[in-house]
């Protein structure tokens, strides 16, 4: 990595260490469990140098990235879940990090060192919110529902989503357009079958309008 970019993530990391309680360590938590954690508008201000790098390169809502990270690590890249999803995106080596390898022409999947890595790791949760968008939940016109479907599908897969409103998936975009955005989240409050999905999307829309 260039030194500049070196120096940029360990500012990055003493901002959230003098933000939180405790300095960044090694944390295994289950997921929904509350982190010790900066505000949203302080990880936001502390990994902007490579979350703008990133949404710029692939198309993706910038807030979106610095929301997500609020939530899934608030912003400690060396957090590891029980379920083995690593650092600030909390990245799934087996599924989304391969689908992006695969959307990228490469081989295989990310190791843990490199989702550990902030700018990797970054860089490919922001390529997988583009193949989001642009692949399983493509067609949906209203970008406020395209950022709610985007949330919900990051945290619990964009199928699951889908077949809420029907198992044929061209049907379903039909359905979430003729939603409002806020018809839209009641939905998901009301219909997804992953009990976490609501919450997630209270959190992720939460720190996105705080940002």
């Amino acid at each position: 990595m260039h030194k500049c970019v070196k120096l940029a993530a360990m500012m990055a990391a003493l901002l959230l260490a003098g933000c939180a309680s405790e300095p960044a360590k090694k944390i295994v938590h289950q997921p929904d469990t509350p982190l010790t954690s900066a505000p949203p508008q302080k990880v936001a201000q502390a990994w902007s140098l490579f979350t703008e790098n990133a949404a710029r390169s692939y198309g993706v809502d910038q807030k979106l990235v610095d929301a997500i990270i609020a939530v899934e690590s608030g912003g400690n890249p060396t957090v590891v879940s029980k379920s083995n999803a690593v650092g600030l995106m909390q990245i799934k080596a087996s599924t989304a990090g391969r689908e992006v390898y695969r959307a990228q022409g490469r081989h295989g999947q990310p190791s843990k060192s490199e989702l550990r890595d902030p700018v990797k790791n970054i860089d490919i949760g922001t390529a997988y919110l583009r193949i989001l968008q642009q692949q399983q939940l493509a067609g949906i016109r209203n970008p406020e529902t395209l950022r709610y479907a985007t949330i919900v599908s990051y945290a619990n897969g964009a199928g699951a989503l889908l077949r809420t409103f029907s198992r044929d998936r061209n049907r379903a975009i039909a359905m979430i357009n003729a939603m409002s955005p806020d018809e839209f989240y009641q939905h998901v409050q009301n219909n997804h079958p992953a009990a976490q999905a609501p919450r997630y999307l209270w959190k992720v829309t939460t720190a996105y309008r705080t940002i």
